[in-house]
């Protein structure tokens, strides 16, 4: 994520911004050029001073107050490139409804931005013509004893449980299931890995190549997951996996390097707008040093990432905990997760993904 500054009066913008603080101009996002605008009403539609020669309308949702991204006047869609991606979404004549729902697109719209940065497909058809990526907003039932509804992917529909967006509600589930770190841009991030698995790997015919590097996926899901939560992660699980969940199963592990990794680019490039520099004075010259001088979603050497991050995570933490707040990134990179997360990139970026087997490092663990 980026800063954005505001074409009419030079004011820093944030990406939820709908209104400039300073002169009051009406905001909104432009997906195509990926920035903030300034807009002047003409007529129906706004003139977006970020371009020229242009018109738009806001997205539908925008008159719920969970959207400020912006439609050509010129293009038939209601949705946006993030909102037309919704295939149900909360009640809103219920109370706390449209909260939750207003929480679970802002984590929602940063996914589709991060997305977009990754050039990734979004568009994807099924075999009905239908959107191949689909997201479910539900409600649990009032009654205690009736099944609840569990946070998933099923063959491109996303799954959200509306009670992640409240915080309380949030935090016991993250304690009850012993997780570091649970938020919802995290569930985004893991859940979207499991439909990039089909769409990349399974799909670009790198399945047996993944393998090498994840395990292999063949393996039984629902033993797998049984398995997990009767018995917890392996001994020593820090050493090749990312978190104690990615021991559950490959799919799983892929799934959780993945958001890690959209962790890392989307962090590092919000360090570049503020032009942040880490360098402790008690360190020894070059140690815990980072500069995010560069574009992580450019970047060709993984290498160049995992180095910068390291000593910038390091800061964000002891940041936090000078607030009395957890960790922001309470993880450990070891050497095979390292090397996970080049495979990640290497995904992303086309590059041929590494021979090297990680499987066997993982099994002895």
């Amino acid at each position: 994520m980026k800063l954005f500054k505001c074409q009419h009066c030079e004011q820093l913008l944030y990406f939820e911004n709908t209104v400039c603080e300073k002169c009051s101009y009406r905001l909104g996002f432009l997906p195509e050029i990926m920035t903030v605008s300034a807009l002047d009403p003409d007529g129906d539609a706004w003139r977006a001073l970020a371009v020229e020669k242009k018109t738009y309308r806001f997205c539908a949702n925008a008159a719920f107050d969970v959207c400020n991204w912006m439609i050509e006047t010129s293009a038939p869609d209601t949705y946006c490139a993030a909102c037309r991606h919704n295939r149900t979404i909360p009640n809103t004549g219920i109370q706390g409804n449209l909260f939750a729902w207003r929480k679970i697109e802002v984590a929602k719209h940063r996914l589709f931005y991060t997305l977009m940065r990754l050039h990734l497909p979004l568009d994807t058809k099924d075999g009905n013509g239908g959107e191949r990526l689909v997201f479910d907003f539900l409600a649990s039932p009032p009654q205690v004893d009736e099944l609840r509804v569990m946070t998933g992917h099923d063959n491109g529909v996303i799954t959200l449980a509306l009670e992640e967006a409240d915080d309380a509600e949030r935090e016991k589930r993250r304690a009850v299931m012993h997780e570091p770190y649970r938020t919802l841009v995290g569930h985004f991030r893991h859940e979207v890995g499991h439909y990039y698995w089909d769409v990349l790997v399974h799909d670009g015919g790198l399945v047996e190549d993944c393998r090498k590097i994840f395990g292999d996926e063949r393996a039984d899901y629902g033993q797998a997951l049984q398995a997990y939560y009767a018995d917890g992660a392996p001994p020593n699980w820090q050493d090749n996996y990312i978190s104690a969940y990615a021991t559950s199963h490959p799919w799983e592990d892929f799934a959780e390097t993945w958001a890690h990794y959209l962790h890392i680019v989307d962090t590092l490039e919000m360090a570049r707008a503020f032009g942040m520099y880490v360098h402790p004075h008690l360190a020894r010259p070059g140690e815990l040093d980072a500069q995010v001088d560069f574009d992580p979603y450019s970047v060709r050497d993984p290498s160049t990432l995992i180095e910068t991050w390291i000593p910038l995570s390091n800061a964000l933490n002891s940041l936090n905990r000078t607030m009395g707040l957890m960790d922001a990134y309470p993880f450990i990179l070891s050497p095979v997760v390292v090397e996970k997360l080049s495979a990640i990139h290497d995904l992303l970026h086309g590059n041929k993904l590494p021979n090297k087997v990680l499987v066997a490092a993982q099994s002895a663990a």
